[in-house]
């Protein structure tokens, strides 16, 4: 194999390669990617044993088509430290060259044979979506999956299709963010699946084009998410995912609506003083203001006024971990949000848009 490759372009798709192969593995082929050069141009494929990838590289001349494993992370090393505009990557049986203008390396890669196979995208597409939509979506959901829980399906976000309405919900026990959207085309009949949080990480990274639209099927085990230079293949969590329906409140009598920039800047500020045994802010929402405050014994005490845009229902003070509202109001793109409330000891829910509700479990504050 040969090939003369743009290294801008070999560099992007070696950090998306990197982010599938495993740091640590008795197997060192899963810590390789493999290369394929032909009259298509040049495909990179990785996994590892749960999330597979298969992406095509542009910007490169296959002089002598071929394949080659190649250890990624000194293969991505090599490429990005480089100052070449191209790179020649020449093979000989299992040893890899790459060249520059002014350097040469040699790696010693591993068979071919002993890579195992990355999935491709099979028969039609259940549903398709605009990669806009799947990215905003995942960014409004992904940050609210466990990191650490006994419960497994709480570390991937529950997708759900029925025609072409489309929801992604994910919860940590703490919180809840429950997004919908809507699929261009979609096959008759519903989805529900357990989607991963590592292969949803890779799919935002992956979609850089809004107007790009992403093919996505579904089978018992696994779901395939493919565009025209890429495709990712992972495997569903297993398990049940929480009855999130009967954890959003349908009865609220309390309603404040706020500036999404102004809110998310005095909850920051009230988080300064908040410790890891003192985490809670206490919000007081009144007719016509907001006051939060905090206290950590050995630091202080904070206190922070925001203004109501509008607020209906009778005073209420509740107690919640600040971080949980700040992380919402990071992904929302609106421009006002509301919070609805009905006791101290019952979950709120923020709200914006029409897309985009958010469930709040409240804190005791001492």
């Amino acid at each position: 194999m040969k090939v003369i490759c743009d290294r801008g372009a070999l560099v992007e798709a070696l950090n998306l390669a990197g982010a599938v192969v495993m740091s640590r593995t008795p197997k060192p082929v899963l810590q390789c990617v493999k290369l394929s050069a032909g009259e298509s141009g040049l495909t990179l494929a990785a996994t590892d044993m749960e999330v597979s990838l298969h992406l095509a590289v542009d910007q490169v001349d296959v002089q002598v088509p071929g394949e080659a494993l190649i250890q990624s992370d000194k293969f991505g090393a090599i490429v990005r430290e480089s100052a070449d505009a191209t790179l020649t990557i020449e093979t000989e049986q299992e040893t890899a060259h790459i060249t520059g203008a002014d350097s040469h390396f040699k790696i010693f890669g591993y068979p071919v044979a002993e890579f195992p196979p990355v999935g491709q995208f099979a028969d039609d597409a259940d549903f398709e979506i605009d990669a806009g939509q799947i990215v905003n979506m995942t960014q409004k959901t992904l940050f609210a999956t466990a990191r650490e829980n006994s419960r497994y399906a709480y570390k991937g976000v529950l997708l759900e299709r029925d025609g072409k309405k489309m929801t992604m919900v994910a919860t940590d026990g703490h919180r809840l963010p429950h997004v919908k959207g809507t699929c261009n085309v979609a096959a008759d009949g519903a989805n529900s699946i357990i989607i991963p949080t590592k292969a949803l990480g890779l799919i935002t990274r992956l979609l850089d084009d809004p107007a790009e639209v992403v093919k996505i099927k579904i089978t018992e085990s696994q779901a395939t998410f493919a565009t025209t230079a890429a495709t990712l293949t992972t495997n569903l969590v297993e398990g049940t995912f929480p009855p999130y329906r009967d954890v959003i409140p349908k009865d609220l009598d309390r309603k404040a609506t706020f500036d999404t920039v102004q809110l998310a800047s005095a909850l920051r500020r009230a988080a300064l003083l908040t410790t890891e045994e003192s985490r809670g802010v206490k919000m007081a929402f009144t007719e016509d203001q907001l006051v939060l405050s905090s206290r950590a014994p050995e630091m202080g005490e904070a206190e922070v006024t925001v203004s109501l845009e509008d607020f209906t229902g009778e005073s209420i003070e509740m107690g919640f971990n600040p971080h949980f509202i700040i992380d919402a109001l990071k992904v929302v793109d609106t421009d006002k949000v509301t919070i609805e409330l009905k006791a101290a000891n019952k979950p709120a829910t923020l709200k914006a848009g029409s897309d985009f509700l958010y469930v709040i479990m409240p804190l005791r504050l001492g």
